[in-house]
């Protein structure tokens, strides 16, 4: 089968899957597509890793088949510029969300990508770049100021968009969790700018207010 009649017939094969109810809860989280992901993930695995076919399929733009592609590519394939343009087109939470993290995070780039976007003017690119600081914070902390990350999340995170704020949020508190040395002024930190203090929470989760969410963690780590 040639790459443009599979890429079309894939393309069918995810149109039929279309639920009107799965998008209707995706649009409320601001996605576009109406596929359910376990169904999703169930192609992805009769495909395995096609990187030639995930490129075809990024291409076209739809949101489903970007998904699709996130999940049968080579992270390693993918050059600098080639995830940079890709995270620039990634507009919406769920291709944003597997981007980063089956894909950047997996790559040799990984940490040059997050210097630059940390920085970028565009909140969502920003956003990526934390994200990516996040998980060094949690694995690979060696190298980061992370005084100097609670400068930035005290002075910008209240004012934040909404996808820039959730990722400078999570930063702060997996420094006041896994740093106790920095612990009372992340929590200081969290208190004073009271970000997601009233975020519903379903019964039996953590809330992601950063004083609660390390409260919370610390008391689990000290209960083990």
């Amino acid at each position: 089968m040639t790459g443009v009649a599979q890429v079309d017939e894939l393309m069918d094969e995810l149109a039929a899957l279309e639920d009107p109810r799965a998008r209707a809860v995706n649009e409320k989280h601001g996605d576009d597509h109406g596929v359910n992901l376990g169904k999703l993930r169930a192609i992805a695995k009769r495909l395995k890793t096609q990187q030639d076919l995930a490129v075809e399929l990024w291409a076209t733009q739809d949101t489903a088949a970007r998904l699709l592609a996130l999940l049968i590519c080579r992270p390693k394939a993918f050059g600098r510029d080639d995830l940079d343009s890709m995270l620039r087109q990634a507009r919406t939470p769920k291709v944003h969300d597997w981007l980063v993290n089956y894909v950047v995070k997996k790559s040799k780039y990984a940490e040059e990508l997050r210097v630059t976007w940390t920085d970028d003017p565009d909140p969502v690119v920003a956003s990526a770049g934390w994200a990516l600081t996040d998980e060094r914070v949690v694995k690979k902390p060696e190298g980061l100021d992370l005084g100097g990350l609670l400068d930035v999340v005290e002075a910008e995170m209240k004012d934040a968009p909404d996808r820039l704020q959730w990722a400078m949020n999570s930063t702060l508190a997996h420094i006041g969790i896994e740093h106790p040395e920095h612990r009372a002024r992340a929590l200081a930190i969290g208190e004073r700018l009271g970000v997601l203090k009233d975020y519903p929470t379903p019964p039996g989760c953590t809330s992601p207010y950063a004083p609660t969410w390390i409260g919370e963690m610390v008391r689990r780590q000290q209960s083990a």
